[in-house]
């Protein structure tokens, strides 16, 4: 589930940004999107692991 979870995360936020950021998109602004996706998702990650259920 949590990574159905980060996955979702992951598209909407590069669905979100590609269309925020005006055309034509160029490298860079893909390099920008993914680092900004991976960020997010991996902050999901670390929330999930640290407030998550203990044992």
């Amino acid at each position: 589930m949590l990574a159905g979870a980060i996955t979702t995360l992951f598209v909407a936020t590069i669905t979100v940004l590609l269309k925020v950021i005006p055309l034509p998109h160029g490298n860079l602004d893909y390099l920008v999107v993914g680092a900004v996706a991976t960020f997010l998702s991996m902050i999901l990650l670390w929330v999930a692991m640290v407030y998550g259920p203990k044992e």
